[in-house]
């Protein structure tokens, strides 16, 4: 985005005022697409190229298996489905989902004899063939519970007791969307009034507070629709709607909190209301370029990893970045001409102590107790690095125990229908259904209904049916009997038939329905075993090849993929970041500072991770009963693209000030000391305001994403306050003109004589 240039007199103001037009239209043009976004935007989770993926897709196309997607009906409160009742209860329940429009299939213990169908205290499933045609999935679950809720009041006469649930991946993906859009509107209502009150501490005035928030709500909205445009060509998360909303109250806000800063410093200083605005776009706006260019970065890095969640976040990030900045500098300078000194109107009177009162309507201007507090700092910067610095690499140190998995917490939202069916499900002792891994069994040379291609299926069967992971194999060897003839094969309901056998007789495919016991990462150690076996070797058939898909298989390779790219995407945004801030403070040595100092609030903020969330020490604060021995994969990769960031917003305003106070000719402790001053008060207001947006994420229902406002809101705390009060400051001290080379001081003025001597007077 290319920065407003500066004008003066009336043509300042039609160019402010058709920059303004120009902003409007936008926002009126993306406003109408955010309305119900959620609907467009997905929860399953696509890895290009990965294996599991593949796997869907082959048993949609080339199995044609009416069972590709599928949920399960889980039924308590019938008789044993064996008698003669619970028979005739289990037929009414099939027929009546087989006549539901999207419905490929419903197969029970009717249709098939397998243990898989009841549980094992009691209870009965049937699973659900899915088929939507044109739509997704996920929609026909609503018209599937409306079925069940039918259902189960049509038998309630005979058995008082009955609950028909629903599960499986679809329906837990639906209830994940409903619980995300209730999450957001709920972190929204928390935010907005603390914000608020916020923006009224730091401004004083309504009119003022009022302004930043407002330009935070448009850029969500604003945001919202384009991604909801973008949902038509691309495969976007509904994770969109988290981040979107977490990054447009943060960085909205922030930006806009500088611009309306500069303006009222500048109103301050006597400037009239349309110099003032050009001055606050010219100035601020420049800064705030370089910010959004370092945060546009990191997310511009997600882009490149092959998972749909990560990429729709680094979307929905840029659209953020970009709309902020484009609403801080095109719309926001036109408003803050026409308000003029109306925009210190109806105050708010608060305590101010001293001689802060005559500077308090401008975050901007110098503060008498940020100026004492450079003082002490650049007094004795190795005693403020020390004092400071260590803790914060003890903290960091914790960070190398980070485990990157699945934690073994139950993850899910309680709350949920499909999550309450998943534990009746568990009770009965058959969530290995929706846990299972489908293994495609490749046959080139032999099919699977020749002999020697049976025989071959069935070694494979035996040496699953081996593996205590496995509650239970299903396969056409086991489907049968386990015959030592394909002939049986014909007994088999040909929809059930379909299911396991490829259309075109070479492949075959085997369920492992793994134990209750087994933890989300023990599945995904079992599915990386499972790939890595000489499957050749164990069926006895030269070209024999697996492939392997279901849920732990997703898991698996999300989890890969997060593994390889990391590095990748920490090296590159280290790397991007370091050239924007080498152009745009034109100095090494601030560069190579700033993105060190980054590294180690990121580096603290993953070790609070670890201490919080992954050990457990305070996590019953997040309502979690104890440690959850691993985090999330994308919460390192998505925490670190975007705290990086976030991060450099607060060491731009404050070097960028101080080198502001350098070119105008003070010295390093004096341009360090005014720029603390000027900038410390702003800062702190805008991290305030980001911890309190992220803080109120944490309080959701997701634990992904209370892990991820965690760090977020960890990593801003850590970095506003302990790295650029006292850190950032005193190696700025230290480093002296060495902070500036080899270009960030040409141009300077050069250090006044009197103001030197004044310098070691006070020193």
């Amino acid at each position: 985005m290319v920065m407003p240039r500066m004008k003066t007199g009336q043509g300042a103001a039609r160019y402010r005022f058709w920059l303004a037009m120009s902003g409007f239209v936008m926002a009126f043009a993306l406003l109408p697409f955010s309305y119900k976004v959620e609907r467009r935007l997905e929860t399953a989770v696509h890895i290009k190229g990965g294996e599991s993926e593949k796997v869907d897709l082959e048993l949609a196309q080339r199995f044609q298996s009416p069972y590709a997607h599928r949920l399960v009906l889980v039924i308590s409160g019938i008789p044993d489905p064996d008698s003669a009742k619970g028979a005739d209860a289990l037929s009414f329940l099939t027929s009546s989902l087989r006549s539901v429009p999207g419905v490929s299939g419903a197969v029970s213990s009717l249709d098939w004899p397998d243990p898989v169908f009841t549980g094992d205290n009691g209870g009965a499933l049937i699973i659900v063939g899915l088929d939507p045609h044109d739509e997704s999935v996920e929609a026909l679950v609503p018209t599937l519970r409306a079925k069940a809720d039918w259902m189960e009041g049509q038998l309630r006469s005979q058995y008082p007791n009955i609950k028909l649930e629903i599960t499986g991946e679809t329906p837990l993906n639906f209830d994940l969307r409903k619980v995300s859009a209730d999450d957001v509107t709920r972190a929204e209502e928390r935010a907005t009034p603390v914000t608020l009150v916020l923006l009224l501490l730091a401004f004083r005035s309504l009119i003022a507070a009022l302004l930043p928030l407002g330009v935070g709500m448009l850029s969500i909205s604003m945001a919202l629709g384009a991604a909801a445009l973008l949902a038509h060509y691309l495969q976007l998360s509904i994770l969109v709607q988290n981040l979107a909303t977490m990054l447009g109250l943060g960085l909205g806000i922030d930006y806009a909190l500088l611009m309306v800063s500069r303006f009222r410093e500048a109103l301050g200083e006597g400037c009239d209301p349309g110099c003032a605005a050009d001055i606050a776009a010219g100035q601020a706006g420049r800064t705030l370029l370089i910010s959004a260019t370092t945060v546009a970065i990191g997310f511009s890095a997600l882009l490149i990893v092959p998972i749909s969640e990560l990429r729709s976040i680094g979307i929905a990030g840029l659209l953020v970045t970009v709309l902020s900045v484009m609403l801080c500098t095109f719309i926001l300078p036109w408003v803050l001409g026409l308000l003029g000194h109306r925009i210190n109107s109806a105050r708010v009177d608060l305590p101010v102590r001293g001689s802060e009162a005559q500077n308090s309507d401008s975050l901007c201007a110098p503060s008498k107790r940020w100026e004492r507090w450079g003082s002490i700092v650049t007094r004795r910067p190795w005693t403020a690095l020390l004092v400071a610095g260590v803790p914060l690499l003890i903290l960091a140190f914790q960070a190398r125990k980070i485990s990157p998995g699945i934690p073994d917490h139950d993850s899910l939202p309680a709350g949920a229908e499909s999550v309450q069916a998943l534990h009746t499900l568990q009770s009965m002792g058959r969530s290995g259904i929706v846990q299972s891994l489908r293994v495609i069994l490749e046959l080139p040379q032999s099919p699977p209904l020749s002999a020697a291609g049976w025989l071959a299926v069935s070694r494979l069967t035996k040496h699953f049916q081996s593996d205590p992971r496995a509650q239970e194999v299903l396969s056409l060897p086991t489907l049968t009997g386990m015959s030592d003839t394909a002939d049986a094969v014909n007994d088999v309901p040909e929809p059930i038939r379909k299911t396991f056998l490829r259309s075109d007789g070479q492949a075959t495919l085997i369920e492992l329905l793994p134990t209750t016991t087994l933890t989300p990462n023990q599945q995904i150690r079992w599915v990386r075993e499972v790939r890595a076996s000489d499957a050749a070797a164990i069926t006895g058939m030269p070209g024999a090849a697996l492939r392997v898909g279901g849920v732990p298989a997703l898991d698996a390779d999300y989890d890969a993929v997060v593994k390889e790219r990391l590095p990748k995407l920490i090296l590159g945004v280290v790397l991007g970041s370091l050239l924007a801030l080498l152009i745009g403070l034109r100095s090494l040595f601030a560069a190579v500072k700033a993105v060190l100092l980054n590294l180690l609030s990121v580096g603290a903020a993953f070790g609070a991770l670890v201490v919080v969330f992954q050990e457990g020490h305070g996590s019953k604060l997040f309502g979690l009963n104890g440690p959850t021995g691993t985090v999330y994969p994308i919460v390192p990769i998505l925490s670190f693209a975007i705290v990086f960031g976030l991060s450099m917003d607060y060491e731009v305003f404050l070097v960028a000030r101080v080198l502001e106070e350098r070119r105008r000719g003070l010295s390093e402790r004096s341009a360090v000391i005014e720029g603390l001053a000027r900038t410390a008060r702003l800062i702190t207001s805008a991290a305030a305001i980001m911890i309190a947006v992220f803080t109120a994420f944490t309080l959701g229902s997701f634990l992904v994403v209370q892990m991820l406002g965690f760090t977020l809101a960890g990593a801003v705390l850590i970095d506003a306050t302990v790295v650029r009060m006292v850190v950032g400051p005193a190696l700025l001290q230290l480093a002296g003109d060495w902070n500036w080379w080899p270009w960030g001081l040409h141009g300077a003025t050069a250090t006044p004589e009197k103001e030197r001597l004044k310098l070691g007077a006070s020193s």
